[in-house]
């Protein structure tokens, strides 16, 4: 059973992680989180699950207007050539539908199948907001809490600059 909204909430007060939560109508692309959000501070993101040939699963998570180019993605992750993943694997995988893809699904990935690459520019902004497992709602994290969380899941972050020199924009949230 993938974990609740609540689970997620109890899981970061034990690590004694504070975010705020701004609650607000589903969004399912970047476009439409820009009208909705309102005075959220912070970066905000935008988060691809994607898979390569071998069948290895990534969650690559960049600043929401990051241009990622998925062709030189692999040579900068090391994975193969990359697709984004299908909306039945992202479930089974990470226990949320479509436009809810966000780094906190981590904690439903007991068997550590995917791979998690934070872009380094990203990590640059004190504070990030990811949907808290649904898109209905905006939470606002700190950087290194987010890493703090990651690991907790049994996951090391990846931090790479995937967005960094590159052309081509990436599509998703």
């Amino acid at each position: 059973m993938p974990a609740t909204r609540s689970d997620l909430f109890a899981r970061l007060a034990e690590l004694g992680i504070e975010t705020e939560t701004a609650e607000h109508e589903p969004v399912f692309t970047v476009e439409e989180a820009r009208k909705l959000r309102g005075e959220i501070p912070g970066g905000h993101c935008k988060n691809l699950f994607l898979k390569d040939k071998k069948g290895n699963l990534w969650l690559v998570v960049a600043l929401e207007d990051a241009r990622i180019d998925l062709k030189g993605l692999p040579a900068i992750i090391g994975s193969g050539r990359l697709s984004f993943g299908k909306p039945d694997l992202l479930k089974e995988a990470l226990g949320i539908e479509p436009g809810s893809v966000t780094p906190f699904a981590i904690v439903n990935d007991t068997d550590n199948r995917v791979t998690v690459v934070l872009d380094k520019a990203m990590m640059e902004e004190p504070l990030l907001n990811y949907h808290p497992l649904g898109n209905d709602a905006t939470t606002t994290i700190q950087a290194d809490d987010l890493v703090a969380f990651i690991r907790s899941c049994g996951h090391e972050p990846h931090i790479l600059p995937v967005s960094e020199g590159l052309s081509e924009p990436a599509q998703g949230l």
